[in-house]
């Protein structure tokens, strides 16, 4: 963890802990989970529940403990994912009894097949044959029965698994995206960068991140509310997307920081992608939707970095913040390069 990355958790657990003060509730493990996400300002349905208790001014523990119960407790993707197999399972099951039922009935069907075959072997009067043909009939019969019986729970079973696929693949899907920006989360570009890195060591091409962090976010919400800092985050998520191609991938890394991996992308490619975003960020203007107010553009510090052989993704993230903090120290809104790092910057990295 780079210093300014602990800085910035130090920062979010000190609100933490300044709120459960505060509202006088136990800080208890998941309360302190419950107001450092709340800090963190990653989940916004979360901190619209909780801006609106502490607007009306009676927070209680109980209050806590069912907004974590509805917010954080690890149930909703699990849970999702547990039901689909849960469903699946018995959906196999249900498969696995029809054809257990196909197979002794067909068993049967043989068996009467073979005694009919030794019966005809054998002299039959007229009678003994239209009784054993009757009887072949049945049997042709409830084998028939139990073959419709097969393929419409197969064909049922098909329609189910198919549904349930996609119930799966919605959840990964999920599971994978910020729920405001719609891009892709913290845990998604953690497993990304680690994937990127193998694939550039692996094949020795170029690989650079790009971070960028939004000018003066605080500044928003403390103006026009929470309501507009989230327009100004999915604004820039958009943005950053929009801007990126291929195989890169962006992602928010948390409050209002942003990421991209860009691999197949060397430093000086990389510096022209962050330049052409902050371009794209600063040209457009925000509006209040109610009023129609116009509230200023928005602007954004950039720190870029590119991939070493000795690097590892923390290494490589740790000189990405420096380059971003570099850029915020030295006025914001610009892109700062490991190039311009002191050299002593970039031995510590």
């Amino acid at each position: 963890m780079s210093e300014q990355e602990f800085k910035r958790a130090l920062g979010y657990a000190t609100s933490a802990i300044d709120l459960l003060r505060r509202a006088s509730i136990p800080p208890y493990p998941q309360f302190y989970e419950l107001l450092y996400t709340y800090a963190t300002g990653v989940n916004p349905s979360l901190n619209a529940r909780i801006n609106t208790i502490f607007r009306e001014g009676n927070p209680t523990a109980d209050m806590a403990e069912t907004i974590y119960n509805e917010f954080l407790k690890a149930q909703d993707v699990n849970e999702r994912i547990s039901s689909v197999s849960e469903r699946m399972s018995a959906r196999i099951q249900a498969v696995h009894e029809a054809i257990d039922t196909a197979m002794v009935t067909a068993n049967s069907y043989s068996g009467s097949l073979q005694s009919a075959g030794g019966d005809l072997d054998q002299a039959m009067s007229p009678k003994e044959l239209k009784s054993l043909a009757a009887r072949l009939l049945k049997e042709t019969r409830r084998m028939q029965d139990t073959n419709q019986q097969l393929e419409q729970k197969l064909e049922a079973s098909r329609d189910d698994i198919a549904a349930l696929q996609r119930d799966l693949d919605e959840v990964r899907r999920e599971s994978m995206l910020d729920p405001l920006t719609k891009i892709f989360n913290r845990k998604s570009f953690d497993e990304g960068l680690l994937r990127c890195i193998i694939d550039a060591r692996a094949n020795g091409e170029p690989l650079s991140l790009v971070i960028v962090d939004i000018d003066h976010f605080k500044r928003f919400n403390d103006n026009y509310g929470h309501q507009t800092g989230d327009q100004v985050l999915r604004l820039v998520a958009m943005t950053l997307k929009s801007n990126i191609k291929g195989k890169d991938l962006a992602a928010r890394y948390g409050g209002e920081e942003f990421v991209a991996i860009l691999p197949s992308t060397d430093l000086d490619g990389a510096i022209i992608v962050a330049e052409n975003i902050r371009k794209a960020i600063q040209a457009k203007e925000l509006l209040k939707r109610s009023t129609n107010e116009k509230l200023g553009r928005i602007t954004a510090s950039f720190g870029v970095a590119s991939f070493r052989e000795v690097d590892s993704a923390s290494s490589l993230i740790e000189r990405a913040d420096r380059c971003l903090y570099a850029a915020k120290h030295a006025g914001r809104n610009r892109v700062f390069s490991e190039k311009e790092l002191e050299p002593s910057d970039i031995a510590a990295a």
